[in-house]
């Protein structure tokens, strides 16, 4: 059985992170909606005010996972930890690379003073879904996501409403 360490992320692993970034995109039909570059997760993540932290699985010194999480405050709760993205490579899934992740966020997030931790799954992803539901977690189907891209903000701003 192959080994498997997770780490904390380091500045030369952005490129393997930006590679699993690209296969959850594949993944989940939407490729063209990465325009993130290793440029601007340096910038981002190891510049002088970092806005995310990440961790990496490996199997053979090589990248085959990694969880990306930042912190985030609720008016409600306090500082909670947000999970971006928790990525195994596809040839490596159902191996429990996955559970040592996000085992390694959950750690995180207690370290860190957190109240808790949050993330979002997509309502057809049915083998994320189960495994979260395999730690108890809580699925609200009342909350609808929102946002809005640069050019957009750009544009409404220069209408001044």
């Amino acid at each position: 059985m192959e080994m498997t360490l997770v780490r904390e992320g380091k500045q030369s692993d952005l490129p393997a992170l930006l590679n699993l970034v690209r296969e959850l995109a594949i993944y989940e039909k939407a490729e063209q909606e990465v325009s993130n570059t290793v440029a601007q997760m340096t910038s981002d993540g190891f510049g002088e005010k970092p806005v995310f932290g990440f961790f990496v699985a490996e199997v053979d010194e090589r990248i085959v996972g990694m969880a990306v999480w930042y912190f985030r405050f609720s008016t409600w709760k306090g500082k909670r930890l947000w999970l971006e993205d928790i990525i195994v490579s596809e040839p490596f899934r159902g191996k429990g690379i996955g559970k040592n992740l996000f085992d390694a966020v959950m750690k995180k997030s207690i370290q860190e003073n957190c109240t808790g931790m949050m993330w979002q799954v997509l309502d057809w992803n049915e083998p994320s879904i189960e495994f979260y539901k395999r730690y108890g977690s809580k699925l609200d189907p009342e909350w609808i996501n929102c946002h809005l891209d640069r050019s957009q903000i750009e544009e409404h701003l220069k209408k001044k409403i």
